[in-house]
């Protein structure tokens, strides 16, 4: 008796199709999996023979032999459980090979027979989709299928209620999308721009990164609202693509991130704090899962306290900042996932954070500025193309006239405006920060032109920085509505610039 069902393993977020190839033979009672199993992998056994007994089926007293092919590729994760037992199932003529045979199924079984929710169910949904096969998921995991495949999802809650269904005693209801389990932009989840006090400086920066997908970082001393600035930025990005949206859900849901959500439509913000390990800002592990810095693909990745992170976190930045990806390479996986972010970070002028701050510098300042700073790497800071300074909330702040403070809504509609022009110009959703750097020098006005040639040969910026400036001025162009990069445009660009 054979019998097969497909199924899918993981590498980053790419799929690779797997068949569940079951044999029962007479013979010595055994019950087997080859195929390079893992742990997980190999515990199915217990939990498949435990299912079937709380439903009543009798486990076969023969030889079992469980083949998952191809065999040279390595299967981690318990979502084999489900394609297990139903191959299983068929090899005993309990369901026909006919009802599985054009099926992609994964779930982990419990000891009563309970299908739990497992990683990657969005992808795997897509997969099936492409193929035109019906997929088989989790009951908890029905939102996040359903939204990319409107062909037919099969989420059963217990492995009983898909045996009946199969055998057409009692049908599954069809899956639709459940609009209240979309995740949303919401300004209230993440604050208004209009509470942050003062700062008209700092709000402008961070409005300018919001438009041309620019790094930026800001030095101040602490309780002046860096955080609180950081935090409000998503208010004024503007909203995801649906391709945009469906590669962050992807990662989220590789990473397990999901909590039987549907689509992600709100850009991430990930802010880790400084203790977080390597492996939790890069990704990585056994399963070479996804990290923060993935995470936060399409959205924005904050850095409180930038130097107060490990230095081996912080030089792991740098391949994601320039290519917008990120490979992990262990012994036995090597995967790469999507990494395309905005760098936020903040930092105090020193380590007691009071710098600059009459009446409050520690007596090793300046020194102790330039020695916190060093803390990072000069390619790192080079990378980042706005740093601003966040000075102390005066007093007069706190009675601003709240008719003169814009909100993040308006602010909001001139960052899509601004960015609407680049999408113009690149054919496609794509910022200046994206673009390189030579195919914006011919925008250059020649009074623009002259005063950055003069700035480079003054401050021997690298030529890294040389087109950071310029596309950072494109975008100060493309938020005044102008072709070309005036000589203003670059003279703002250059206050924006540190020399590293």
């Amino acid at each position: 008796m054979h019998a097969c069902v497909r199924t899918v393993a993981f590498f980053g977020v790419s799929i690779e199709e797997i068949n569940v190839q079951v044999q029962i033979l007479n013979g010595l009672p055994s019950f087997t999996i080859v195929g390079l199993p893992d742990k997980a992998v190999a515990e199915s056994r217990e939990r498949i023979r435990a299912s079937l007994f709380s439903m009543g089926i009798t486990f076969p007293s023969k030889k079992i032999t469980v083949n998952l092919a191809p065999a040279d590729v390595q299967k981690e994760g318990s979502h084999y459980d489900l394609p297990i037992a139903l191959a299983l199932l068929s090899a005993m003529g309990i369901i026909s090979q006919e009802d599985v045979s054009n099926v992609i199924a994964m779930g982990e079984l419990s000891l009563t027979g309970e299908i739990s929710k497992v990683l990657g169910v969005l992808p795997a949904s897509a997969y099936a989709k492409r193929n035109n096969r019906v997929f088989i998921c989790p009951g908890a995991c029905a939102q996040e299928a359903v939204w990319v495949n409107d062909g037919l999802v099969l989420a059963p809650k217990n492995l009983l209620s898909l045996i009946n269904h199969f055998k057409g005693v009692q049908f599954l209801p069809k899956v639709v999308p459940d609009r209240s389990k979309v995740d949303e932009v919401s300004v209230s989840s993440c604050g208004c721009f209009s509470e942050i006090k003062g700062q008209i400086l700092a709000k402008r920066a961070m409005e300018v990164a919001a438009v041309g997908g620019h790094n930026l970082l800001m030095l101040g001393p602490p309780g002046v609202g860096k955080s609180m600035m950081a935090s409000r930025i998503t208010g004024i990005l503007p909203p995801m693509t649906a391709e945009e949206s469906l590669e962050v859900t992807t990662i989220h849901s590789l990473a397990g991130k999901m909590n039987g959500n549907g689509l992600i439509l709100r850009r991430p913000f990930r802010a880790p704090h400084h203790s977080a390990s390597l492996v939790a800002i890069v990704g990585g592990g056994n399963n070479a899962r996804p990290g923060e810095i993935s995470l936060a693909h399409n959205g924005v990745l904050f850095l409180d306290e930038l130097p107060e992170f490990s230095r081996s976190a912080l030089e792991s930045l740098r391949q994601p900042l320039e290519s917008g990806e990120i490979t992990i390479a262990r012994a036995n996986n090597h995967v790469t996932y999507p990494a395309k972010i905005q760098l936020i970070a903040a930092m105090n002028p020193c380590r007691c954070g009071y710098l600059g701050v009459e009446g409050k510098e520690c007596s090793r300042a300046p020194k102790c500025g330039s020695e916190y700073l060093r803390k990072i790497s000069g390619p790192l800071l080079d990378r980042i193309d706005i740093y601003i300074d966040v000075p102390e909330v005066k007093v007069q702040d706190f009675y601003q006239d709240k008719s003169r403070v814009e909100s993040s809504d308006v602010i909001r509609q001139r960052v899509i405006q601004a960015r609407e022009i680049q999408y113009r110009r690149y054919g496609r959703n794509k910022t200046n920060s994206e673009v390189e750097g030579t195919d914006l020098e011919k925008y250059l006005s020649e009074k623009g032109r002259n005063l950055l040639y003069s700035f480079v040969d003054k401050a021997k910026i690298s030529a890294r920085g040389f087109y950071r400036v310029i596309k950072l001025s494109r975008t100060l162009a493309d938020m005044s509505a102008e072709d070309s990069i005036s000589e203003s445009h670059i003279a703002e660009a250059l206050e924006y610039r540190r020399i590293v």
